[in-house]
């Protein structure tokens, strides 16, 4: 197998139009030149810059990077009283879980980064946490919620995600308050850790309130042609439609149902349409579409955090991005975050320690209060319940940060 391309960069436009290659670049947004010769805390970060699951990793590179900024604008991380800059050494696993794996082990051991983010989603950062178990290295996981990535008794594995249950226990909820007479469940999901996890807790979540499940069906990984399925699901007549899958996947399910004609009183998919590419690709076709994620614009977390506030950390996203976050940019950044706070509560970049830190963490962020489980899991957050309304992602759950009611798609 060819060598992993590795570089450190900085714009989307780098991701998407660069020519890869092994040598390292310094981005001069991330170490001014003032500043190139300070010593720097190298942070890897694999992600699927090329391949179906690209569109993830620019969301992912664009957290890490605003994060990275605000750092090095600031002087850097205060490492027992010296500040030091950031680097983030990007490599591109093209997609590809095998070479997530080796992603991670290059970037330990030939690149030598101090921490490591994980590689994105459930299946691919179980995988890579062998790697950084083996040489010790504290990772945090930016988009992995899946209990079953952190059932292995590792001690350097951290999530940002709640749990899968955490998601379709307050959707069905949601539900079952607000239609009464929805009582078949259809549940057509992705065959890949993390949207399969999330559609069998899905399951268990209806059939604890006494909902019928009439369809369960797993799709390959690159399925580009849903029509069968989605036909034998029309056919079953639903009134709850519960799709899995990543953005590009649940965009084409979406397209393929509306041209089947294919309706329900309630839709939800998860994740895509907490991504405003959702809403563009399907236009109308997105209003009332119901889904869950970890993080959203509109809550109100005051932090310590170099961020603060949400509200800070939504503006200066949206003055480097020029639109609006979701919950990946934000639990990317907020991934830099914990180990920017862990490392200077430890003083030192002793993985040892910072590894400790990250574990005895109990913090308030721009992302909302946050401290792990013993499995590394963080178990402190309420995620949010929201709607495409008009549009535009409305949330309904909680109620601290609600902004309007559910409505059913179809009486």
């Amino acid at each position: 197998m060819p060598g992993l391309p590795t570089r450190v960069t900085r714009s989307r436009r780098s991701l998407l139009k660069f020519a890869w290659s092994a040598a390292l670049i310094a981005s001069p947004a991330l170490l001014p030149a003032t500043a190139l010769a300070q010593e720097a805390i190298r942070f890897g970060a694999p992600l699927p810059i090329t391949g179906p699951l690209a569109p993830e990793a620019v969301k992912q590179q664009q957290g890490y990077d605003l994060w990275a900024e605000t750092v090095n604008s600031a002087g850097g991380i205060n490492v027992g009283g010296k500040k030091m800059k950031v680097e983030i050494v990007y490599t591109d696993y093209q997609s590809n879980t095998p070479r997530a794996v080796q992603a991670a082990e290059r970037l330990i051991t030939q690149e030598k980064v101090h921490f490591l983010f994980s590689p994105f989603g459930s299946g691919a950062a179980k995988a890579a946490s062998t790697v950084s178990e083996k040489y010790g290295v504290p990772t945090i996981a930016a988009t992995a919620s899946s209990a079953q990535v952190y059932d292995q008794g590792y001690k350097n594995l951290f999530g940002t995600f709640t749990p899968n249950e955490t998601l379709t226990e307050p959707l069905s909820d949601i539900v079952t308050k607000k239609a009464p007479g929805v009582q078949r469940v259809a549940i057509l999901a992705r065959n890949d850790l993390f949207p399969l996890a999330i559609a069998q807790e899905m399951e268990k979540s209806a059939k604890a309130r006494g909902l019928n499940v009439v369809f369960f069906e797993k799709y390959a990984i690159n399925t580009m042609d849903h029509s069968s399925a989605i036909a034998q699901l029309k056919a079953v007549s639903p009134h709850w439609i519960f799709a899995t899958g990543y953005i590009n996947d649940l965009v084409l399910i979406k397209k393929q149902m509306a041209d089947q004609r294919i309706e329900a009183p309630v839709v939800t998919m998860v994740a895509g349409p907490a991504y405003q590419e959702f809403i563009d690709a399907v236009g109308k076709g997105a209003e009332n579409v119901s889904s869950a994620a970890w993080w959203h614009p509109a809550a109100r977390y005051k932090g310590t955090d170099i961020f603060g506030t949400t509200e800070r950390y939504t503006k200066l996203f949206r003055d480097r991005f020029k639109g609006d976050p979701d919950y990946g940019h934000a639990s990317a950044s907020v991934s830099g975050v914990l180990f920017q706070m862990a490392i200077e509560k430890a003083g030192t970049l002793d993985r040892a320690k910072v590894r400790e830190q990250l574990a005895a963490m109990n913090a308030q962020t721009f992302w909302g209060p946050v401290k792990f489980g013993p499995t590394g899991q963080i178990n402190s957050l309420e995620p949010p319940v929201f709607q495409i309304q008009g549009g535009k992602t409305v949330v309904v759950h909680p109620a601290s940060i609600k902004q309007g009611e559910f409505k059913l798609s179809v009486k």
